[in-house]
């Protein structure tokens, strides 16, 4: 995408959800400037956003970027697909690569360039730079979320009630990032990003913790290399639409998509 084309971007939101929603009413806003959304795709209505509302195929013929918000499945299914009709594709759903198959897939597509966001978290670029300097030893993420956005499809009844009910802060996952992605797909997109960032989702070491009195979604991170050692956390209040998810997202998302537009400012 050339950085003096003269006409606006045109941008397609795949997800009319709390984070596609956000990002659709901003950009019609003007908040990232010359990007125009065109288009919201999701299987389910969506109310009025203020664009239309298109099946993917027919929104695709009018994209220069795609902005996908609306789960795995979507990377899965079509991100190479898109990529290779030349759209710019930016990921939301970053567990989807943890399948090492579809990560080399993603990479290796083109002439249409992909970009992951951050999200809910901070920290990556220090981190980016010490693996670039030399394999991390340890990687550790604790995330800790309200019981009820926890709870997953492959739960049984009686586990996902106990989940729901419990009084006290509970371990509901221990594992790497691989694994944590699988499991909770919508709620361990961070331990995901982190595991792309540092190159390696299997030493990624995951804790979700499920805390019936935790008011801010919280993410802690600690790191150690030949670089240095670090740890940070990030607490974020959730969002009013969709608590699974933190309010900061779509802007997360937005600083994301002028970046790879070419209108970034500030610091990248």
């Amino acid at each position: 995408m050339s950085r003096t084309r003269p006409d606006p971007v045109r941008a397609v939101v795949i997800g009319g959800g709390a984070i596609g929603a956000s990002v659709v009413a901003a950009l019609l806003r003007g908040v990232v400037p010359d990007v125009v959304p065109v288009a919201v795709v999701d299987p389910r209505p969506v109310g009025d956003l203020g664009v239309p509302q298109l099946r993917l195929e027919a929104a695709l013929e009018q994209a220069d970027v795609v902005v996908e918000c609306a789960g795995q499945a979507v990377v899965v299914q079509r991100a190479v697909d898109i990529l290779e009709r030349g759209i710019d594709l930016l990921i939301t759903s970053v567990g989807a690569l943890a399948d090492p198959e579809l990560a080399a897939a993603v990479r290796a597509a083109g002439p249409g360039r992909f970009l992951l966001t951050a999200g809910a978290i901070g920290g990556l670029d220090i981190l980016s730079s010490a693996a670039a300097q030399g394999p991390l030893t340890r990687v550790e993420v604790t995330t800790t979320k309200l019981p009820a956005t926890l709870v997953q499809p492959w739960m049984d009844d009686p586990a996902a009630e106990r989940l729901r009910a419990t009084t006290a802060a509970v371990e509901v996952f221990r594992g790497n990032a691989r694994e944590a992605t699988r499991l909770f797909p919508r709620s361990l997109n961070v331990a995901a990003t982190v595991g792309w960032v540092v190159g390696d989702f299997d030493l990624v070491d995951v804790r979700l913790v499920a805390d019936p009195a935790a008011e801010l979604t919280c993410h802690r991170v600690v790191a150690e290399g030949m670089a240095g050692r670090y740890a940070f956390e990030i607490e974020n209040l959730p969002s009013p639409q969709n608590p699974r998810t933190s309010g900061v997202v779509p802007h997360a998302v937005l600083r994301s998509l002028a970046a790879l537009t070419g209108r970034p400012s500030g610091v990248i």
